[in-house]
């Protein structure tokens, strides 16, 4: 029966005891990230009003998609048990640590998550600068439909925006009734700001203060969009009533990316998508041995299980996202 295929999964999951707690992977985790982004801010500050700055801010970049991952997890319950330690490390480390505001994205992808690739009820596919399906190109107007025509060779040079989206969308969040803990939100995404824009200007020279942070945002935004990117673009989109049940709404809609210990690291096992989507709360390192057993048993009752190496995951992206715009291109 369809209604006890996830179950049955689930239980094959347990009995492999991957739904157990890693604190030791997590203090190693956080320790070394915290440590390079303090090695990180102490080079800068050590090599002073010099060009070789940018090398610093493309190293912190990395280091702040490696944050960006720790609130990840942290989100979904991965790290600490209860909601209250959560969400105060999640905005100490999203708001202060790298000025994204944990609150409005812990609502955006609890939605995402609940119905991925849905077009009236996934967040994450609005068609606000993007249209991510012919339907939305037909209905679009004003800025998506003028990026829309030639969006696939826009995508990357607009994720160089997205570490500054973040932060925008972090304070115009402060203004939504439904936002938790307002005046903690804006305390440390305010601090976060005049902590960052002052240390840079502080040390910098006004030129190349504003080179390090276009440098910085830029190639944390493409970074954060290249984690994200492979995820579910150019995967089966729903809408309206169309709504599969949940094992088959999370596998059809999710692309797992092969890749090694390497793409693992660098996608924060992301990489794994399928199996995330389906347990969102198990520990990150184990997404690893969950993988043959949700492709196993996908195969046995006959759910397309998707995975392909990084380059040709951004391939099918940039593919659909070409094939979505190609509306506005006829009807020049």
């Amino acid at each position: 029966m369809r209604g006890s295929d996830f179950s049955r999964l689930s239980r094959r999951i347990s009995e492999a005891g991957l739904f157990r707690r890693r604190p030791g992977y997590y203090i190693l985790r956080f320790g070394l990230v915290g440590g390079s982004l303090a090695a990180g801010w102490a080079a800068f500050f050590a090599i002073g009003d010099s060009w070789l700055q940018l090398l610093v801010a493309a190293f912190l970049a990395v280091v702040f998609g490696q944050i960006a991952l720790l609130a990840h997890d942290l989100a979904h319950r991965q790290v600490l048990r209860t909601r209250r330690a959560t969400a105060t490390l999640g905005r100490i480390v999203g708001n202060l640590g790298i000025g994204m505001s944990y609150g409005w994205w812990m609502d955006k992808h609890t939605r995402h998550h609940a119905n991925p690739n849905h077009e009236d009820l996934d967040p994450d596919v609005i068609p606000d600068i993007l249209v991510w399906s012919k339907k939305q190109a037909s209905q679009s107007r004003g800025v998506p439909r003028f990026i829309g025509r030639r969006q696939a060779f826009l995508f990357f040079p607009l994720l160089t925006l997205e570490g500054l989206n973040l932060h925008y969308s972090g304070f115009r969040a402060l203004f939504a009734p439904t936002l938790k803990q307002r005046a903690v939100e804006a305390t440390l995404l305010i601090a976060h700001v005049v902590g960052y824009l002052g240390m840079v200007f502080l040390v910098l020279s006004p030129g190349k203060a504003l080179a390090f942070v276009a440098v910085h945002q830029g190639l944390w935004g493409i970074y954060m969009g290249s984690i994200f990117a492979p995820n579910h673009k150019g995967m089966p989109m729903f809408s309206g009533a169309d709504r599969p049940d949940f094992l088959r709404r999370q596998v059809l809609t999710s692309r797992n990316v092969r890749g090694g210990r390497l793409v693992d690291l660098a996608l924060g096992g992301l990489n794994y998508q399928i199996e995330h989507h389906l347990f969102p709360s198990m520990p990150s390192p184990h997404l690893r041995r969950a993988q043959p057993i949700v492709r196993d048993y996908c195969a046995e009752i006959g759910v397309p299980y998707h995975e392909t190496g990084l380059i040709a995951s951004y391939g099918e992206a940039l593919r659909h996202l070409h094939q979505a715009g190609a509306p506005l291109r006829e009807n020049r």
